[in-house]
């Protein structure tokens, strides 16, 4: 059984104003000492586990320490670690904090549901963790530029969780930017759509679940087992649904492969039934990226073609295209765990990370609002539509308000 946390909210909250007062410090094994990094995983259900096994296959990372506010997650991520090194000596916590306040810790994974995403990252940073978190980075816009501020102020190393934007895609971006199909200015993205109201009815919390740790920042409702099982992308109280689940990932590939990954759109028109089919994302350079309306998950139109060929076989890529992506080896994960040695910026940096998921969340305002939006991308600002503004960041319940 997971251990209990001590932690008061005063004594926390100290604690938190303390570490934010003194100068970073960086463990001197991040400068690529020969000694194994270390680190503690945060939500253990079955996305959290595939990535605690990832990092259980690098030599060079010890995980000491698990966290989830389910028992039997706890006990299944221990089991993985405890095998791994052929030990006991996982710890096993409900309250994160006990992990990032753990000075033998260097390094974090996140892969709670995405409404604890910020708070934990941005807490980690704090106490000088390096992290790993899994996508959508964010729930909000405004949790985004926090965890960008926090990155640079704490001197981190924080990478986000999409490895398909490079894994999956990487053709297209050869394609792209090879030029194969001269200038582009049209992509389609088919992910799911927006997320919505939680109507789930209440049912009794069983025996091993801290609900009130689950929702943490998130209105407070009756438990439903749907949510603790990886249900919860549908409810915008802890999700932005399809949009930002695969929408990280695919948005993320498109904004890459068009070299628009470091701004963000200038106008969001949601369809209307008539002249607009598809919600549409115009930036300044002109280009216009489509959710929905696209032959296959992720399409590109140029003045010389478009791709992937309808009903046709790839194209064979320009030769000796080289794009910047996975530093070290072994994937995203493998990036992270380089970069943590040597303080390089990773490939899914936070910032990266922030820009793919703000346009997906101001793709799901206009959705939920059903008009259209103007963005400024430098200043981050809705321009003109306060209400469509307040929908930027979220009231977080007490006493979880932290970022």
């Amino acid at each position: 059984m997971a251990s209990k946390s001590k932690t008061t909210r005063r004594g926390f909250m100290k604690q938190a104003v303390a570490v934010a007062a003194v100068p970073m410090f960086v463990n001197s094994k991040a400068f690529g000492a020969n000694d194994r990094i270390t680190m503690g995983c945060i939500g253990m259900g079955g996305r959290g586990r595939g990535d605690m096994g990832g990092f259980l296959g690098f030599k060079n990372v010890q995980v000491l320490a698990v966290c989830d506010v389910v028992a039997d997650h706890c006990k299944q991520a221990k089991g993985m670690v405890d095998g791994r090194y052929k030990s006991k000596d996982c710890k096993t916590y409900v309250d994160f904090r006990e992990i990032t306040g753990r000075r033998d810790i260097e390094a974090v994974m996140i892969g709670t549901p995405d409404h604890w995403h910020a708070g934990i990252s941005i807490e980690a940073m704090k106490h000088g963790k390096d992290v790993f978190c899994e996508k959508p980075e964010t729930l909000t816009v405004r949790q985004g530029r926090a965890m960008v501020k926090a990155a640079r102020r704490y001197g981190r190393v924080f990478s986000g969780g999409s490895q398909r934007v490079w894994g999956d895609y990487n053709w297209f971006h050869k394609m792209v930017r090879g030029g194969a199909i001269g200038e582009v200015k049209e992509a389609w993205v088919n992910v799911g759509g927006p997320s919505g109201p939680c109507h789930l009815k209440p049912e009794k919390t069983p025996d091993g679940v801290n609900w009130d740790m689950w929702l943490g920042p998130a209105p407070k409702r009756p438990f439903h087992p749907r949510l603790i099982k990886g249900g919860f992308r549908p409810y915008r109280d802890y999700s932005g649904g399809g949009m930002t689940d695969w929408g990280c990932h695919v948005f993320g590939g498109a904004m890459f492969a068009l070299k628009l990954h470091m701004t963000g759109p200038i106008e969001i028109t949601p369809p209307d039934g008539k002249d607009v089919k598809q919600l549409t994302y115009k930036f300044a350079n002109g280009v216009k990226i489509y959710h929905g309306g696209g032959w296959a998950q992720l399409c590109f139109k140029g003045t010389e073609g478009e791709i992937p060929l309808r009903g046709k076989k790839r194209k064979q890529r320009p030769p000796n295209i080289q794009i910047p992506n996975y530093k070290g080896s072994g994937g995203l994960i493998g990036d992270f765990v380089h970069c943590v040695r040597t303080r390089q910026k990773p490939f899914r940096d936070i910032e990266v990370a922030h820009r793919t998921a703000t346009h997906a969340h101001l793709g799901n305002i206009a959705y939920w609002l059903k008009r259209p939006l103007k963005w400024d991308p430098k200043k981050e600002e809705i321009i003109g539509d306060p209400e469509a503004s307040r929908w930027l960041d979220r009231a977080a319940r007490e006493p979880w308000g932290l970022w």
